[in-house]
Order: C-alpha cells, then sequence, then structure tokens
C-alpha cells in the first residue's frame, strides 16, 4: 500500500500566468500547494475561479489540487470548464490527460495531450514540460512518453530561464534510480533559483530512494535550515527515518520516534486538511503506532463520514483494530470497507490480508483461506499470513487441507523466513494424515508418506542442524518399509538423530531422553528378528535415557523369557 499519491513523489508544478491584477493572489496559490497546503489553496482557486472566471490558470491549478488530493472527478470536472472559459489556454487539457492517465487511459490522455499541443503557440514550452511531467508523475509511469517532451521544453526554452524543466528531468531520472542524471538536473535547477527547496527535498528523497539514509538526512536537514516552515521537507524527512527503521531493526523504535515527530511537525505547518490527517494515518501504520491510528481514524470517521475517502478511512481503522487485537470490531470494519468500494482497482492486496486474518480470528477457515490467498497472489511478502491458515488447519487436526496450504506456501516463496517451518508442518500434516487414515481403516496410499519423507528432506537439507528433523525421517520411513519384510528404511535416520543429540550437539541429550529412546527401541525392533543381541543392544540403551520406555521393555521380556515347552504328545479329549 502506498502511504500518498502523486503529492508525496512528484508534484506537478503550477504555471503562474495572468494580469498583474490578480497574479500575486495565484502566487499564493501556488506557494500554498508547493506547501502541500490543499485546503488553504483550494479556497483561493476557488475565490479566483470566481472573481476572473475567464482565466484558464486558475481552473487548471484548481484541477491540480483535485488530482494531488485523489478527486479525480472533481478536477476532471474543473478542466473541463477551464476549456469552456478559454478553450485556447492549453494546461487544462493536459489536465484532463492527467486524470486520464489516473484512471489507466492513456489513449484518452495522448489525445488530450496533442490537443493541448495543438492550441498553444509553437515556441511555448509549458505544454510540452507539463505533458512530460504528468507522463512521469501518472501512477504507471511512461518514461519512453515522457522524455522527447522534456527535450522539448528545455529545446524551447533556451535560456534555460525556468529550473522547473531541470526539476522535471531530475524527477524524470530519480524515479528510475538514475541518480547522476538526476543529481545533475536538481543542481541546474538550484544554479537557477537557489531557494527552490523542491529541487533539495527531491535531491534528500533520491538520496532515500537509494538507501543512502545519511546523505538524505543531510540534504533534508539543509532545506528545513533554509525554511523551518516549509512542510514537505518535514514530511519527506519523517518518511526518511521510516524507512531507515525499517532496515535497521535494532534502531527501530528510535528511528520510528523521529518519523513520528517531525510527520507531526508536517501536520503543524500545512492546514490539518482531512486529507493530510489521512496520509498521517496511513503514516501512522508503516510507525506501528496503531493506539494513534485507531484514535485518528475514529476522529476521521466522526468528522467526515460521507467524504469520498471514507472507505480509506474504514481500511485504516480495520488494520487499527487488527492490531490493537480487537478481532471482532476488525472484521467488522472490513467487511464494510469491501461493501463500499466499488472500483476493485482501489482493493489492495493488504486489505485481503487483513480481511483474512480477522476471519482466521473467527474461525472462518475458509473464508480466510481465499482472502488470504489472494493478498499472497498480489504480493508474495503475505506468505507468512497464509502459514497462519495452513497452521490453523493443523492445530484442529485438518491435517489434508494444512498440507495442502503449507504446499501452496511453499511454492509462493520458497526462500521466505519461515519456510522452514512450512517444511517441517507440510511433513508432518502428510505423515498424521496418513496415520489418520489407516486407523479408520481408510487403506491411505504411500504417497502421503512418501511427500511428506521430501517435505522434511528438503528441511533437512535447508538446516542439517535440525536433529527432529531427523527423528521425523525415521518415524515416517518405519511406515514407508514393507512391513512383512521391513528392510531398515528407518535405521540411518534413528542413527543420525541419536548423532546429533549425544555427539554434535551434547547438551540436547538430556532434553531428549524420551525420544533418543524411542529411537534406539525403533532400532531395536528392527533388529528384533534378524540380529538378537543387536536387538538387546538398543533395547538397553533405550532404557538407559528412558527406564518405562515400553517398546524396550517388552522387546527385552520378550528376548529373555524361556521358550515356551512343546507338548510331548497329543492332547487328549475329556
Amino acid at each position: 500500500m502506498k502511504m500518498t499519491k502523486k503529492a508525496i513523489t512528484l508534484g506537478l508544478g503550477l504555471v503562474v500566468m495572468g494580469s498583474a491584477s490578480f497574479a500575486q493572489s495565484l502566487n499564493d496559490a501556488k506557494k500554498a500547494i508547493d506547501a502541500e497546503q490543499y485546503q488553504k489553496a483550494t479556497s483561493m482557486l476557488k475565490a479566483l475561479v470566481n472573481s476572473q472566471a475567464s482565466k484558464g490558470e486558475n481552473y487548471y491549478s484548481l484541477g491540480e489540487v483535485y488530482l494531488r488530493t485523489d478527486y479525480v472527478d472533481s478536477a476532471r470536472a474543473v478542466f473541463t470548464k477551464g476549456i469552456a472559459a478559454d478553450p485556447k489556454f492549453s494546461l487544462n487539457y493536459i489536465g484532463l490527460g492527467e486524470a486520464d492517465l489516473a484512471t489507466n487511459n492513456a489513449a484518452s490522455a495522448k489525445t488530450n495531450f496533442d490537443k493541448a499541443v495543438e492550441v498553444a503557440s509553437k515556441k511555448d514550452y509549458l505544454p510540452s514540460l507539463y505533458i512530460g511531467k504528468a507522463y512521469v508523475a501518472a501512477p504507471k509511469p511512461d518514461f519512453t512518453s515522457a522524455l522527447p517532451y522534456l527535450q522539448k521544453a528545455d529545446e524551447l526554452d533556451p535560456n534555460d530561464k525556468d529550473p522547473e524543466t531541470f526539476l522535471a528531468l531530475g524527477d524524470f531520472y530519480a524515479v528510475q534510480k538514475k541518480n547522476s542524471e538526476a543529481l545533475q538536473n536538481y543542481m541546474r535547477a538550484l544554479n537557477i533559483n537557489e531557494n527552490l527547496l523542491r529541487a533539495t527535498v527531491q535531491i534528500g528523497r533520491m538520496y532515500k530512494e537509494s538507501r543512502a539514509f545519511p546523505e538524505s538526512e543531510e540534504r533534508l536537514k539543509e532545506a528545513i535550515a533554509k525554511d523551518p516552515n516549509y512542510g514537505p521537507a518535514y514530511r519527506e524527512i519523517a518518511e526518511l527515518y521510516m524507512q531507515w527503521a525499517n532496515f535497521e531493526p535494532a534502531n527501530f523504535d528510535a528511528k520510528a520516534k523521529l518519523a513520528l515527530e517531525n510527520y507531526r511537525k508536517y501536520l503543524d505547518l500545512t492546514d490539518k486538511s482531512f486529507e493530510s490527517k489521512l496520509r498521517y494515518a496511513q503514516f501512522l501504520f508503516y510507525a506501528k503506532d496503531y493506539k494513534t491510528l485507531e484514535q485518528v481514524t475514529a476522529e476521521l470517521a466522526s468528522v467526515s463520514p460521507n467524504d469520498p475517502k471514507a472507505p480509506v478511512v474504514l481500511r485504516m481503522r480495520g488494520y487499527s483494530a487488527f492490531e490493537n487485537k480487537n478481532y471482532p470490531q476488525s472484521l467488522q470494519y472490513m467487511n464494510d470497507f469491501f461493501a463500499k468500494v466499488k472500483d476493485p482497482s482501489r482493493i489492495v492486496s493488504s486489505d485481503y490480508l487483513y480481511l483474512g486474518k480477522a476471519q482466521l480470528q473467527a474461525g472462518n477457515d475458509s473464508l480466510a483461506l481465499q482472502n488470504i490467498s489472494k493478498a499472497v497472489q498480489l504480493d508474495s511478502t503475505n506468505v507468512e499470513a497464509l502459514a497462519e491458515v495452513a497452521k490453523a488447519y493443523y492445530d484442529t487436526k485438518k491435517y489434508a487441507k494444512a498440507a495442502d496450504v503449507y504446499d501452496k506456501v511453499i511454492a509462493a516463496a520458497p526462500n521466505a523466513k519461515g519456510v522452514l517451518y512450512s517444511y517441517y508442518f507440510d511433513g508432518l500434516s502428510r505423515y498424521f494424515q496418513y496415520a489418520n487414515d489407516l486407523n479408520a481403516k481408510k487403506n491411505p496410499s504411500k504417497d502421503l508418506l512418501v511427500k511428506a519423507d521430501t517435505a522434511i528432506a528438503k528441511l533437512i537439507q535447508l538446516s542439517p542442524e535440525t536433529a527432529d528433523a531427523y527423528l521425523w525421517r525415521g518415524r515416517i520411513n518405519t511406515q514407508l518399509d514393507d512391513q512383512a519384510n521391513p528392510k531398515g528404511l528407518m535405521v540411518p535416520y534413528f542413527e543420525a538423530f541419536i548423532k546429533k543429540v549425544t555427539v554434535d550437539k551434547p547438551e540436547l541429550a538430556a532434553a531428549s531422553a524420551k525420544k533418543l529412546a524411542e529411537a534406539n527401541a525403533s532400532i531395536g525392533v528392527f533388529y528384533y528378528n534378524t540380529d538378537k543381541e543387536k536387538a538387546k543392544e538398543y533395547f538397553n540403551k533405550a532404557l538407559t535415557t528412558d527406564p518405562q520406555n515400553p517398546t524396550a521393555l517388552d522387546g527385552l521380556k520378550s528376548l529373555t523369557a524361556p521358550p515356551a515347552a512343546k507338548p510331548k504328545g497329543p492332547i487328549k479329549k475329556k
């Protein structure tokens, strides 16, 4: 899930045009937008639209605010009014194209961009600049389409008067991790205007995205030193500290604290609108401050229950309720969220994840499996939750279902952190499924045992120090062996287990006393019919660690008992 839309990534700058009589007001609106004071900017621009209804740039600026705050339909309506008011002003066509890109309609976007170029002066670089920026800032950036427009803008501005051209080129390269080219263009923008704070912030952001955290911190602090009231610098440094925290788990709490402190400063310097508070809520989730998240989202729900973004608030309430262990409430919020979201593209992997996890807590294993599987399909890092479903089946002795889900877990993320547990419980699930079916006289296929053995063998390959894995292979191979004429398939695995806990890791021997007895006694049983002395040796070894081991006691008793006396003749009937 992304923390914000393009307002937190690559902003599209605004054009200041028009008569001197209202230029200052438009400048103020532009500054408010750059400072991410969207509520303030919206009020100013609505007033400008009313007082200067024929000026197309007012509509464009207002539409941009709506796009930044993810009100695409409102933006489209404003751009359309701007075209009606001033058909020759090209940027409102570009605004429509941006709205098209936001809704994944690239063909319509190109039509609108072509119209913008058509109505503009051939010497005007702004349409090319803004089209290029639109392609870079789109949900699915189109770098191939963006570059010719940005290059054309640079060509049409031969005296390099506008730093926005180089800022846009810097963004173009930064998003693609081409840091040298990005830095070169950001520095050119700063050479034109050294007080262009967004360029400094973007350099800091570029370093952050490259995980050069100290360098990022230095540049962002530089921006703050130039203007302690520039909100985006605090928002960016907050995100830096949060990302830094995730890469240094040992320092997570300290870095997360810094992240939250700076994000609160960002809020204090913006207008604390519904949108900024919603972004704060999303940030709290990543900072794992679930208690505060619960409070903030409750406030948002009460203040603006009918806001078009109310489903996003429900999402955050569902997440925080789950993390605060209020599982029934989480399930209710997530069900409400899914009911209210009409556009499937708005549903992200974590939505399915939290719905499924809440269903799992409610005992709805089947529904949980469906939704968590969707979460894993969209993002394989969610595979741990799928393993939780498998474990729930295992714990309730639904071994066949558990094994099937563990197979999916392993297939989805064979190198995941918890894959060793998945192989372990996958093997055990197949083994117990076979045992249950055998006890129920269902004549189970030994293919179940082969799968169980394969899973535990893989566990040993990945983690040869896991002693219990050898014990389980011994148990599994005891059942795999020919019961009428056993070949001793289990012997090498029980021997390996004994060696692991007595020679390789003798500190485990005391805690493994009963398991050692089981391994020795099992080997004794195999030798019982072929080598009485060896059988006796292993039975005695079993009794040294567990004097009450029934298999060893019975085996020795049978081996040492005198043979039954044969009858001397036929038994006479009485």
